[in-house]
């Protein structure tokens, strides 16, 4: 009997398999690549940095300071009711999170390139891991967040309700639309460059799309309507109605923010699995 017939091999790589498939199983068996790489995004993000992990403070602070600011006490925008400061630091924990995770994921393919191309493993394990390590920063944000909730809790400023076990949801939507997004993004840009340029000017713009720093309650006519088909517009709401109990919230909004995001994601997946057979030639 030959070598070759008494050898079984334990690892097969090929190219073909289908469109849709996130090849979660395989994903899985390398989940522990995927934590390295937090603790790699984790440690290189304040490798060389005086203050090191209190800048996860100090941004959403000074940030929420200067929105109360400009749009609370110079623009006079509305908070419906709910303390400026927690309506605003609401809205940039959740908009740090998802902004994080989709600039981190749409450059997956330019910024790793080089381990790319010398060792196998899932690509999607890249985009993943980024997600989660963004998630251990929001988690920080989010203590902040629930300390100054507390603080008007106690003072009887806020009325939260039962929408607020829908959070874990809220948060794993987010992640999803980041990562379908994110994933089309990084297909894009391996083979037009530009694109990162016009992703950054977009979040920007899109941040003023998105009821961050205003309820969309204020919202009227066709600016209403398109808010409403926003993904992001029903998490957002559903967070502050959830927390704050203030918003224009229903749950319709939420349904149609998740059937868009899985759209998304189905997109994302699809032009993932095409371009990561090829992305070598052209990166």
């Amino acid at each position: 009997m030959s070598d070759s017939q008494n050898h079984q091999w334990t690892e097969t790589i090929e190219s073909k398999h289908s469109l849709f498939d996130l090849n979660l199983k395989e994903v899985w068996r390398y989940r522990d690549l995927a934590f390295m790489f937090v603790k790699r995004d984790f440690v290189s993000s304040f490798k060389q940095t005086i203050l090191g992990p209190i800048w996860f403070f100090i941004n959403p602070i000074f940030t929420t300071i200067v929105y109360i600011v400009i749009f609370g006490n110079i623009a006079k925008l509305s908070t419906d009711g709910a303390p400026k400061i927690l309506f605003y630091l609401a809205g940039i924990t959740l908009w740090n999170y998802f902004s994080s995770c989709l600039v981190g994921t749409s450059n997956v393919f330019t910024n790793n390139a080089g381990i790319f191309g010398k060792v196998y493993f899932p690509r999607l394990i890249m985009p993943i891991s980024i997600v989660l390590s963004n998630l251990m920063r929001f988690g920080v944000q989010m203590g902040l967040f629930l300390i100054a909730f507390f603080y008007y809790l106690f003072k009887g400023e806020v009325q939260p309700n039962w929408w607020i076990l829908a959070t874990p949801f809220l948060i794993i939507l987010m992640a999803i639309f980041a990562l379908g997004m994110g994933m089309i993004f990084s297909s894009l840009t391996t083979k037009y460059r530009d694109l990162q340029m016009l992703l950054t000017f977009g979040i920007s713009l899109y941040m003023y799309a998105t009821p961050v720093i205003y309820p969309a309650s204020s919202l009227k006519g066709i600016f209403k309507t398109i808010a409403y088909y926003n993904p992001l517009t029903g998490i957002f709401e559903c967070f502050k109605y959830a927390w704050l109990g203030v918003g224009d919230f229903d749950a319709l909004m939420l349904v149609i923010s998740t059937i868009i995001i899985f759209i998304i994601l189905a997109i994302g997946t699809v032009i993932f699995n095409k371009v990561e057979k090829s992305f070598m030639d052209t990166v």
